[in-house]
């Protein structure tokens, strides 16, 4: 599951990117990185912290919610 934050939040890094390659100058209004050269990393990282968080508080309720839907199911 944190692979998948990542890849998403690296997706939308690339299109930042691409942007950036075809607006020129102009993309800096798009990227918003403000001077940061470090703002591909920090938003790669929050994602991972958003992600490693949301497994650490959703799991067991994920958990509970499966095993109600099977003890329903075997009805």
């Amino acid at each position: 599951m944190l692979g998948v934050g990542l890849a998403i939040s690296a997706l939308y890094e690339l299109v930042e990117w691409w942007a950036a390659l075809i607006g020129g100058e102009r993309a800096d209004a798009f990227l918003g990185a403000q001077g940061d050269h470090w703002d591909t990393q920090w938003d790669m990282f929050l994602a991972l912290l958003g992600a490693a968080s949301a497994l650490l508080l959703l799991s067991r309720l994920h958990d509970r919610q499966i095993a109600t839907v099977e003890e329903t199911s075997h009805v």
